[in-house]
């Protein structure tokens, strides 16, 4: 796959940077966001356009009524140095907290701890834990024909068993479809490295010995009022710097001259105005960005943005008693007979959170925009989750004192057999036709890249406009990324990784937070 920067003669270089025309950015999520900041450091005019009332993207914090949620759960731990400075560069130590982590699987009934310890192993029972041991044996010896799917693909690595025990059901209420009727690459990057037998000796080996193999990572940064803390403060900083952030800003037109985009049309409060543009760096979906480049691509282009899909969320957060918390920061619940698939806790995630003398608990719900649960009025969606907390044992009804409904829309790129070569059709052309275009961030890419590499492909675009030619494509995140911490220095633009980055928002053994 080509990359905007490759075959582009003029499309960088500093010259081009110090134009007198603005680069806008199109999104106040962690990429646009960094992408502006790095801009304004170093004395380049930018705007940013975004469409929401709040900056950060899926990396927001929500308050209501004095209770604060996070979309999702954002760990601040990174492998990426430069990722790093720049969190500290924009919060201090004061904003941060250091907080404890624990999560478990919940599964048939039982609580399963994370990272597997052996007496979780057995909680299978003795009878199907050998069976599930003959079952993975059996899959080395007499592996699936077809692994081009993802169903394939875990069976022919965990046996049957295990396959539907820790994967099948939970992926299907995570994506929505059938395992089978996944693709293979989508999932490899994800547990690509993982075997069975690496688990159970992870789950059976003294704990001096695991440390000599790895070390998880058991604590984690986290600001103390929630991710949307470090983006608000970093939109304060692009405006002190000379830079505007424009927010309920629609971007409705990115204008075409010449093999380059010029300008771009943005809408708000009833009015519509052109920005005139020196380089435009796109982190909204790739779907809505084709529709808005004027003049338009070929139909095989267009058709390739429309075919480009997503799964969107939604989150019910329900304030209880501070007594009837449990003490993770989340579950996740393999339950078919709940909808829920994830549970954030979060007063553990920080006591700023949350009123004093309570908690909230966020019940994740994953969705396709228009469906009957997206559909679902408020009052409704706060009713169901509050009894499918109860069938989980976590929390009498009478528990609950309020309710309050999140909705995300586009909240995970979503990888079908066809969305590679759909990215390749898109990217391929903007090389040719508008190489001064920049794709970043999760949705810009259509990438399931973590917030930290999300915020280095915008880092790494910055500085291709000024003259460098780093492959953002490049840049990646392996599958025990966010649970292992590593003795080998912190990635740095010359140590990106490959591959086709994040693939999947969590996956069951062992499933890994976003």
């Amino acid at each position: 796959m080509s990359t905007p920067e490759e075959n582009a003669p003029g499309s960088g270089g500093a010259d081009a940077a110090r134009d007198a025309r603005p680069v806008v950015v199109i999104g106040a999520g962690p990429a646009g966001l960094t992408a502006a900041y790095q801009l304004a450091k170093l004395g380049d005019p930018v705007v940013v356009a975004e469409a929401d009332d709040v900056v950060g993207g899926i990396s927001r914090t929500v308050e209501r009524d004095g209770w604060r949620f996070d979309i999702g759960g954002h760990r601040f731990f990174t492998k990426v140095r430069p990722v790093e400075d720049l969190w500290n560069e924009i919060l201090t130590d004061d904003d941060f907290l250091l907080r404890p982590r624990k999560s478990r699987i919940f599964y048939k009934g039982k609580y399963y701890d994370y990272p597997l310890r052996v007496t979780d192993v057995f909680k299978l029972g003795p009878k199907e834990v050998l069976l599930c041991g003959c079952s993975y044996l059996w899959a080395k010896v007499r592996p699936p024909k077809d692994q081009t799917n993802y169903e394939g693909w875990l069976v022919a690595r965990f046996g049957w068993r295990l396959y539907r025990h820790f994967f099948k059901t939970y992926t299907e209420k995570v994506w929505g479809v059938p395992v089978a009727d996944m693709p293979a690459d989508w999932a490899a990057q994800r547990v690509k490295n993982l075997e069975l037998g690496k688990a159970v000796l992870h789950a059976i080996a003294p704990k001096r010995k695991q440390t000599s193999i790895t070390t998880l990572i058991e604590e984690f940064r986290y600001p103390k009022f929630g991710p949307g803390m470090m983006w608000e403060a970093c939109a304060e900083k692009v405006e002190a710097m000379g830079g505007s952030v424009l927010m309920e800003t629609r971007v409705e037109t990115i204008h075409l001259e010449s093999g380059r985009a010029v300008g771009v049309t943005v809408s708000g409060d009833g009015t519509s105005r052109r920005i005139e543009a020196n380089h435009v760096i796109s982190s909204m979906p790739v779907a809505e960005l084709v529709r808005s480049l004027d003049p338009p691509p070929p139909d095989e282009v267009l058709a390739a943005g429309r075919d480009l899909h997503y799964r969107d969320f939604l989150t019910v957060a329900l304030v209880v008693s501070a007594e009837a918390a449990f003490d993770d920061n989340w579950i996740y619940v393999h339950a078919p007979e709940v909808h829920v698939g994830r549970i954030q806790n979060f007063g553990q995630w920080s006591p700023y959170m949350v009123v004093e003398g309570t908690t909230c608990l966020g019940l994740e719900y994953f969705v396709f925009e228009g469906d009957a649960l997206w559909e679902t009025d408020d009052d409704t969606l706060v009713k169901m989750a509050t009894h499918e907390l109860e069938q989980l044992g976590l929390a009498r009804p009478d528990a609950v004192e309020r309710g309050y409904v999140v909705r995300v829309k586009k909240a995970y790129p979503y990888y079908d057999f066809a969305y590679r070569e759909n990215v390749a059709k898109v990217v391929d052309w903007l090389a040719a036709n508008a190489p001064n275009v920049h794709l970043v961030g999760r949705n810009g890419m259509h990438k399931y890249n973590n917030q930290d590499h999300s915020m280095f492909t915008a880092m790494l675009t910055v500085e291709n406009i000024h003259g460098a030619n780093h492959d953002v494509w490049s840049v990646n995140v392996e599958e025990e990324y966010h649970e292992e911490r590593s003795t080998a220095e912190p990635e740095t633009p010359d140590d990106v990784g490959g591959g086709t980055g994040r693939d999947a928002p969590i996956l069951p053994w062992p499933p890994a937070p976003r």
